[in-house]
């Protein structure tokens, strides 16, 4: 009974606070949990599942605007065969079983990356969902499949490039605003969270452009332990660190961000 008493309390105190407007999370060390545990790989992944499940109903409950979770990268194809393919099925399993979830909580579903490459089989699903919740006004949940940081930066270019060749876009008046319209992620709240689980001190290729000004967390915990109150905890530090934007602390203190940081 203490830790729920201990959540709770954490959770009032985080509520009381400024939130995060998006927060991404680098779900690491599903592996090593199942291996530490004399288990096959992929039951480490099916624990992840839960903390997945846990970790959504409490960003939706906190009233975190975003929450992007890294589930496959690009890279992630290069893995064993197997291993890829018992992936895919519990990604079209997750996809089944939290559809009512994620309905029924008001929860728009969204997907960034090449998620073309995804076998039909978990695509008709994702497709379905991302349809059917399209409407939902609650938090944006993004699963970055097939996601790559540079590969979003370099299709960013081409798609613009191929814009400008087009007349529809001035090469010489190109800003900021105009190339995150061509990024997977376009339309999201600008990223000020991204937590790491597992120990690793990397950002593994994720969101390369959306963290220029995020604030970075890493936890050891292993994903699939990584349940809600390491989640607040990580929020809590967030919300302790003092976000500058380039200015100084006394500029912080007379002034807003700059506006570019609040878009």
């Amino acid at each position: 009974m203490e830790r729920p008493l201990v959540v709770s309390a954490l959770e009032n105190q985080v509520k009381a606070r400024p939130m995060p407007r998006h927060v991404g999370i680098i779900m690491d060390g599903n592996g090593r949990w199942a291996e530490s545990r004399g288990l096959d790989r992929l039951e480490g992944h099916r624990e992840g599942s839960a903390s997945v499940r846990e970790v959504t109903r409490t960003a939706r409950r906190l009233g975190i605007q975003a929450l992007t979770l890294y589930a496959f990268s690009s890279q992630n194809w290069a893995r064993p065969a197997e291993e890829v393919a018992g992936l895919m099925d519990l990604l079209r399993d997750y996809l089944e079983r939290e559809r009512a979830e994620i309905l029924d909580n008001g929860i728009r579903l969204n997907a960034v990356g090449d998620v073309d490459r995804l076998p039909r089989f978990v695509k008709d699903p994702l497709e379905r969902l991302i349809a059917d919740s399209r409407h939902n006004t609650g938090m944006v949940l993004s699963l970055a499949l097939s996601y790559g940081g540079r590969e979003e930066i370099l299709r960013a270019a081409q798609r613009m490039a191929q814009a400008i060749t087009r007349g529809e876009l001035a090469a010489d008046r190109v800003e900021e605003a105009d190339f995150e319209s061509f990024l997977w992620t376009n339309g999201l709240p600008p990223l000020d969270l991204m937590v790491r689980t597992s120990g690793e001190l990397r950002v593994s290729n994720f969101l390369l452009w959306q963290m220029a000004y995020a604030e970075l967390c890493f936890t050891d915990a292993l994903w699939p332990d990584f349940r809600t109150d390491e989640f607040l905890r990580c929020v809590s530090q967030y919300q302790q660190r003092e976000r500058r934007f380039g200015l100084t602390t006394a500029q912080v203190k007379r002034e807003d961000p700059p506006q570019r940081a609040k878009a």
